[in-house]
């Protein structure tokens, strides 16, 4: 299924719009940033709530010593009974263990099971809550011996009022922390998604103007590396430069290719106009353009179907067979001497060679060698050799094959394998510059390396280097510029 863009993409199950990565970042962000400061408000109120009690119990258990130094020897009863008012002091009442000993005056805090069981020392000291006079209080609850328990008890004003304090304070902090995790978060995807940004801007200008040498701005480099970003633009800029590259490539071999086939094309047509009129020819005349006529057709598919083979950029993927190079260059040898009668061609095989196998297509690895000594014959003066050679080193099997020519100039020598490229020596020679390119393209597919160089004393050597790793499954799939 074909994939929408971002920003039509549809909408979610449930009904939702999709949100834009930025947004959905900065929401995320933002999210992150609000519940950990949320997290933190509602710690701290606990912590501020848990003190202010715990200072409140502190109080009560120091009134609780006062009052049972001061009224140890008083009857049961209320002792003190101001607390209602913020300012008085805790009210305190001994309370005994059983109910008849109660006094007749009525008690101020509650009497319950659990105080009476504190009295009879069945329970230990505990707090309590209650309300006094309309407002909240706090209760201790502790023996005080001879059957008696000890209650006091002051207003919680201070803590809730505290507690109240702490909560706005907080909650205020909390408002706040929110609205900067917002604009944190914002700050955070703008920042953190400005090289996406330009990456996506520079795609689009490439896809609305289809010119591949835009690039994405890098940061300076860092010596502690480069981060996922920048990395993913630097890899997107790598792309561009590739795509540059192939672009730039198709439109020379259209370029090239629209140039050599014309010197061709026009001969065929004057030939063929030539023919139309044979009725006004002598049969000499019809003869020798019917035979040049012949020969440039010959040209024109060779050139053509050169051009189809380096026009996919890869070798084709045939079956893969352990064949003996030694046969294949004394076969390839026997057909350049018969197309090369003039030229005379010196094979030398080491003995070690002639029953190696490389893995490799047989008809591949010939229509190398023909580009090779095709060349090297092309090149070759009159009565001078061309010299083969096949050899077993160290590093696999190597072939050279040596001419006696005007060798190659060394500004040449970084171009000799490009398509259509002659040198200014070789362009009034028959060819159409594509020998050398295709031997390249079927050596790197065999693993094997093909290299030229000046031969000592003159001439050109090439070098054919094959590895003895070269056992393949399959010929590589490998592109070319």
């Amino acid at each position: 299924m074909r994939g929408l863009p971002w920003h039509r993409a549809g909408r979610r199950g449930d009904g939702w719009p999709r949100r834009r990565l930025r947004t959905r970042l900065t929401l995320a962000a933002s999210a992150a940033v609000a519940v950990v400061v949320l997290g933190v408000c509602a710690a701290a109120f606990l912590v501020i709530r848990q003190q202010l009690l715990h200072q409140l119990d502190l109080h009560l258990t120091q009134s609780a010593r006062l009052a049972a130094q001061q009224y140890r020897q008083e009857p049961p009863g209320v002792v003190q009974g101001e607390c209602r008012y913020l300012a008085a002091p805790a009210c305190t009442q001994l309370v005994p263990a059983r109910a008849a000993d109660d006094p007749a005056g009525p008690y101020l805090l509650p009497v319950t099971g659990a105080t009476r069981q504190v009295a009879a020392g069945i329970r230990g000291p505990y707090y309590s809550e209650l309300r006094l006079a309309g407002h909240r209080a706090r209760m201790l609850t502790t023996p005080l011996g001879a059957g008696r328990a000890l209650q006091v008890a002051v207003r919680a004003d201070t803590v809730d009022q505290g507690v109240r304090q702490a909560a706005g304070l907080l909650g205020a902090v909390g408002a706040a922390g929110v609205v900067l995790a917002g604009v944190l978060g914002f700050w955070v995807s703008r920042t953190g998604l400005a090289p996406v940004a330009r990456l996506t801007a520079t795609a689009e200008r490439i896809a609305a103007t289809r010119d591949a040498r835009h690039r994405i701005e890098l940061p300076p480099k860092r010596a502690a590396g480069d981060d996922e970003i920048t990395r993913l633009a630097a890899a997107f800029n790598t792309m561009l430069g590739e795509l540059e590259k192939s672009v730039t490539a198709q439109r020379r071999l259209v370029a090239d290719a629209s140039h050599e086939l014309r010197t061709p094309l026009t001969a065929l047509r004057a030939n063929a106009d030539l023919l139309a009129r044979s009725d006004r020819l002598t049969a000499a005349q019809r003869e020798r353009a019917a035979g040049g006529l012949g020969r440039q057709l010959r040209e024109v598919t060779v050139l053509v179907n050169d051009l189809i083979e380096l026009a996919r950029e890869e070798e084709p993927d045939p079956l893969v067979e352990d064949v003996r190079l030694a046969s294949v260059v004394a076969h390839a040898v026997d057909a350049a001497r018969d197309h090369w009668p003039d030229v005379p061609f010196r094979l030398r095989i080491a003995h070690d060679t002639e029953t190696g196998t490389v893995a490799g297509v047989p008809a591949r690895l010939s229509r190398l060698l023909s580009s090779l000594l095709d060349n090297a014959a092309k090149f070759s003066p009159p009565g001078r050799p061309v010299e083969v050679t096949l050899a077993r080193t160290t590093g696999g099997t190597v072939l050279e094959i040596r001419d006696h020519g005007p060798g190659i100039a060394a500004e040449d020598l970084p171009y000799v394998f490009d398509r259509f490229y002659r040198a200014r020596t070789a362009r009034a020679l028959p060819g159409s510059g594509l020998g050398l390119a295709m031997a390249r393209q079927i050596a790197r597919a065999h693993h094997a390396d093909l290299t030229a160089a000046q031969a000592p004393g003159g001439g050109a050597l090439f070098r054919l280097r094959i590895p003895h790793s070269a056992a393949l499954d399959g010929l590589s799939q490998v592109s070319y510029p």
